[in-house]
């Protein structure tokens, strides 16, 4: 399942870059939850991609958020381990292949994170770890022929009194700033 939504974040892109009325040097992507971590998988897979606003994204950090939460689907993991104990390095292994934080590595281009100090979904901790790891890889994975540049910068903005639903309207606010400043900074 996760494999075929990361290939289809990829074609996401690809697709909204043939459309009349996008400009393909400009392509942004954003989500919520699992669509924070499409954001970041279509950021991660794409070198169309020129800023990337993950918020309280899904599916990063797994081992960690395995280990810190009840809130589902965690629980399914546990139960699997509770009773294939011999069995944890060889699902860890396999979920590192969808983990957020692996893939945010790949990233060659800006973002902005958000996070819920309360968020026991995506715990806050599990966010860092992709933001923390952010275009760690950028300069391996540059489409051939193109010049990076240093490392892709990646913003968080925390909300301490909030779960799962992040920022929302606030936060929204925050990446119409955000997304303004670097477009105006951006050639088109």
């Amino acid at each position: 399942l996760w494999h075929r939504l990361f290939t289809d974040a990829h074609h996401a892109v690809e697709a909204a870059a043939t459309l009349p009325q996008v400009d393909a040097s400009r392509i942004t992507v954003t989500g919520v939850s699992q669509g924070g971590g499409m954001t970041i998988a279509a950021a991660a897979l794409n070198h169309r991609v020129i800023a990337a606003m993950p918020d309280v994204p899904f599916m990063c950090h797994l081992q960690r958020a395995v280990g810190l939460t009840d809130a589902g689907p965690y629980p399914e993991v546990v139960r699997l381990l509770h009773t294939h104990r011999d069995e944890a390095e060889q699902v860890m292994r396999t979920l590192s292949y969808f983990d957020g934080a692996a893939l945010a590595r790949r990233a060659q281009a800006p973002a902005l994170f958000s996070t819920g100090l309360m968020d026991t979904t995506c715990p806050p901790s599990t966010v860092f770890a992709a933001r923390n790891k952010w275009g760690e890889l950028a300069d391996a994975v540059a489409a051939p022929g193109t010049v990076t540049s240093p490392r892709p910068v990646a913003e968080i903005r925390v909300y301490p009194y909030n779960g799962h639903e992040g920022g929302e309207a606030y936060q929204w606010r925050e990446q119409a700033a955000w997304l303004a400043d670097l477009l105006a900074a951006t050639p088109s």
